[in-house]
């Protein structure tokens, strides 16, 4: 490819967290999301794309750098990446060749929870370390704005901690009134773990402050193309979904899941293992682990409404998704952006008896949604053969035209998205801890 430097394209990574493939509008459930819907219109649909990993911190190792978790180190969560494995990723192939390389939200290539500090942004004891001025490099990432707290187990860190988000968050003094709101459940109880109705409001929320600084990014381009990730921690647990998005799809009114029978002596022993016996560690460790990664089968009621919320979850996103697709039209970048959405890896949201993630590789937690859009995409295309998460840093070297700084395990969907390769893909690989 020798494209003048104006002439390449721009690329808009989209990512949610813990986002089954099959809770978007156009794949059949009563999920409303009008905007990812209009994505898939307009462009390819991988229907039966499949994350390297289950868990969170290894599956966006391998979307970075394109390689399986054994080969970057990250087999599971609390493993850090590398940083000069992370550096040869796609941001920074991309970063060489000229591009303008951005994250914003969530990252995890790093672990903030640890026993010391690590010197990494991401790490709860080394996060004062950087200053209020400090916006990357990170990564291959020129340019990065960070949630680190994701998820509201722990609310944003209170200054002088914290990053970007955080920095936001309490900088003009309503962090306190923000945690309460967040805390309070508008109700009725739900009866359900880790499901209840935040009332923080919905321009308080991190999919909101996403979505902001997305647009602001974009608005500040110039002719320099760019590689921006947008990553959304929703719709990963806890289940906390704000109003208006906790009341739009009515509890019975959601899809229960089809196959909800415990059927341990039809399953792997770790399947049993992993609801039966109790999480290895402390105490605290035990709790801990017991309550992040497991929930108990729940009576329909209950399961209910775990799933409304996990919808409007989805929905909110959606709707942030929908605000930077409009910022794109309007500012003129959309003919030049190849915009891709997906997620790190699926739920199993009562999946075979079961709630959250990990260990089980069912195709709940494996199967993601992956639509592409812009030049060069074929409009209301849907693939069928399988494709990887590890196929993006392949595909975005592709498309910029970038000498990729390390190794690829995944291959470029260039040609399949332009409709001129009817070549398939036997299957897939897959890494989770020392398993393939």
């Amino acid at each position: 490819m020798t494209q003048d430097s104006k002439k390449k394209p721009n690329i808009l990574l989209i990512t949610t967290d813990q986002h089954r493939g099959d809770c978007v509008g156009f794949a059949g459930r009563k999920v409303k999301t009008p905007h990812i819907d209009d994505m898939a219109r307009r462009g390819t649909v991988f229907s039966s794309c499949i994350t390297s990993n289950i868990v969170c911190q290894p599956s966006r190792a391998s979307i970075l750098t394109g390689l399986l978790p054994l080969t970057h180190s990250v087999c599971d969560n609390g493993i850090d990446l590398p940083e000069a494995t992370g550096e040869a990723g796609f941001a920074g192939s991309l970063a060489a060749s000229g591009c303008q390389t951005g994250f914003i939200g969530k990252a995890h290539f790093s672990t903030h929870h640890t026993f010391q500090p690590t010197g990494r942004p991401e790490c709860q004891y080394s996060e004062p370390e950087f200053g209020a001025d400090w916006n990357g490099p990170y990564m291959g990432f020129n340019h990065v704005e960070l949630v680190v707290e994701g998820h509201n187990y722990w609310l944003p860190t209170p200054l002088p901690g914290g990053l970007h988000h955080s920095r936001w968050y309490y900088g003009d003094g309503l962090g306190d009134l923000r945690n309460e709101r967040y805390k309070t459940d508008l109700g009725p109880p739900s009866g359900a773990p880790q499901t209840f109705r935040s009332a923080l409001p919905a321009a308080w929320h991190n999919s909101t402050w996403i979505g902001d600084r997305t647009i602001e990014f974009l608005r500040n381009q110039g002719d320099t193309p760019f590689c921006l990730w947008a990553s959304f921690p929703d719709p990963h647990h806890p289940f906390d979904c704000p109003e208006p998005w906790s009341r739009l799809h009515h509890p019975d009114d959601v899809d229960l899941p089809k196959h909800r029978t415990t059927d341990y002596d039809r399953r792997p022993w770790w399947h049993r293992a992993s609801m039966e016996n109790r999480p290895q560690g402390n105490a605290e460790v035990q709790a801990l682990r017991q309550n992040f990664s497991r929930m108990p089968t729940q009576p329909d009621a209950q399961l209910r409404q775990v799933i409304a919320n996990y919808y409007g979850m989805i929905s909110q996103v959606d709707h942030q998704i929908g605000r930077i697709n409009t910022a794109l039209h309007e500012l003129g970048l959309d003919d030049n952006t190849l915009v891709v959405f997906t997620s790190d890896h699926g739920e199993w949201l009562g999946d075979h008896g079961l709630m959250l993630k990990g260990p089980m590789a069912y195709d709940g937690v494996l199967r993601v949604a992956m639509v592409a859009t812009g030049p060069g995409v074929v409009a209301g295309q849907t693939v069928q053969d399988p494709v990887s998460t590890l196929d993006l840093a392949a595909t975005f070297s592709d498309y910029s035209g970038a000498l990729p700084l390390g190794e690829h395990h995944g291959r470029s969907l260039r040609a399949i998205a332009g409709g001129v390769d009817g070549s398939t893909k036997a299957g897939f690989f897959g890494e989770h801890l020392d398993a393939v």
